[in-house]
């Protein structure tokens, strides 16, 4: 999945570079500077003396000693001052730099933090969002795996008010679900019975008609054929898409090459989401991989209420997926 959101200690992470939110001298501080420069040992500190400093909204590479990657990039985030002091264009220079400097060291991989969100004092679902978009943007032209690690619990991130209103939405569809009130109870189970007996009676008298061979000739599009199929009535290009699903190209390859290929739900989901396909048409291309949506599922629900609201961003999408302590969409 080309953009992860994990939580861990970043000194933890086995990747090719990770970043650390430095200061100005880059010899060390406070918080994730402070833990990655004990992790590393006494070499990179060494190493870090010699760079004269780093301006804030630029990047600066180094070894990684004693951590278990390759590289450090060290790059100075900006101390907020209201927004009104050129905050965010800093922050996005930030990323845009420490991902130019893993590309130029041909990283595959890299660990980045929430920079300037700690004792800078940049609002965590600001500086979440600054974060997402800018490595998104830089994804749509690049192959690489990127992390967002997140130390602690995570909830207020996406904001109080989404976060009340995903809440909400998944409360009501519970609520629907699960209703105790025994008329209600009866009459699913009646219109349900019904309906196996009288899918039961259609098949006995179909398969009574035809033979196995037969049978197995009706055989329905399949989800790997209709993805492509949705792919050129939307009039995008494969990379287009797969990377909008946040789905590296490898498994895509699969897929495209295999027509009865079995994806995970969220493979499924992830390419319904980047083709921004309508609830029912949602519904019908995890039908044929197999699943379906249902109320008695939290992340089925938090999916159905971007959908159902028209949001079809799929890094807010996985970003409400995590503080909901949900799998994210993607390979």
């Amino acid at each position: 999945m080309p953009v992860q959101i994990v939580r861990n200690d970043i000194t933890k992470m086995k990747v090719d570079a990770i970043v650390n939110a430095a200061n100005n001298s880059l010899l060390g501080g406070g918080g994730v500077d402070g833990a990655i420069h004990r992790a590393a040992g006494p070499g990179l500190l060494k190493e870090c003396e010699k760079l004269g400093g780093c301006e804030t909204g630029d990047a600066k590479i180094t070894g990684a000693y004693n951590l278990p990657c390759k590289y450090v990039i060290h790059t100075v985030g900006p101390v907020w001052r209201g927004g009104d002091h050129g905050e965010r264009e800093k922050l996005i220079s930030c990323y845009r730099r420490s991902l130019e400097l893993a590309k130029k060291a041909e990283c595959e991989t890299v660990a980045f933090p929430l920079i300037s969100s700690g004792v800078y004092g940049y609002p965590k679902d600001k500086a979440f969002k600054v974060a997402l978009d800018t490595i998104s943007e830089f994804l749509l032209e690049n192959d690489m795996t990127v992390y967002i690690v997140i130390f602690d619990k995570y909830a207020l991130y996406i904001g109080e008010k989404l976060f009340s209103d995903i809440g909400k939405y998944i409360d009501d569809r519970y609520v629907e679900e699960h209703s105790d009130s025994r008329l209600y109870s009866m009459k699913r189970r009646e219109t349900a019975l019904l309906d196996m007996s009288l899918c039961a009676a259609e098949n006995e008298s179909l398969l009574k008609e035809c033979t196995l061979d037969d049978a197995l000739k009706t055989l329905d599009e399949s989800f790997s054929e209709m993805l492509l199929r949705k792919i050129d009535e939307k009039g995008m290009t494969d990379a287009e898409c797969y990377k909008k699903a946040n789905i590296d190209r490898k498994l895509f390859s699969k897929i495209r090459s295999d027509r009865l290929y079995k994806p995970k739900k969220t493979t499924a989901i992830a390419f319904a989401i980047a083709l921004e396909l309508p609830l029912d048409e949602t519904k019908e291309m995890l039908m044929k991989a197999g699943f379906a949506l249902s109320h008695s599922n939290k992340f089925d629900i938090i999916i159905e209420y971007f959908i159902t609201h028209g949001n079809y961003n799929i890094y807010e999408i996985n970003e409400a997926l995590f503080a909901f302590d949900q799998c994210l969409l993607g390979a």
